[in-house]
């Protein structure tokens, strides 16, 4: 069993294995737009929207999420919390590699 620190530790790689793995998908034009605290706070926001929209109570053996309307969502959420206005359409992208991310490490 791993202790507290460790799991800290391990997270935080994580979320640096996370982070690389959408800056690398980012279109060219899109990375600069997005810093890796940028990621890491939309990272949360994503996971927080999937809790709070019901998506994940979903009994269906397939989801289909509309990455716009997460996009849309968690731009919104950014403005609220201060992070900074960001464009919903550059988001997406963030948001579907974010999910290809999770699915691969699912498998």
């Amino acid at each position: 069993m791993a202790s507290f620190d460790e799991e800290i530790r391990m997270d935080e790689e994580e979320n640096l294995r996370e982070v690389a793995y959408i800056r690398e998908r980012l279109p060219q034009e899109v990375k600069p737009h997005f810093s890796d605290d940028d990621i890491l706070y939309f990272i949360d926001a994503i996971v927080d929207y999937y809790y709070t929209s019901g998506i994940l109570e979903s009994q269906d053996d397939e989801i289909d999420i509309d990455m716009e309307q997460v996009a849309e969502a968690i731009t919104a959420q950014a403005k609220k919390d201060g992070q900074g206005t960001f464009d919903p359409a550059e988001v997406v992208f963030l948001a579907e590699a974010d999910l290809d991310f999770q699915e691969e490490s699912i498998a």
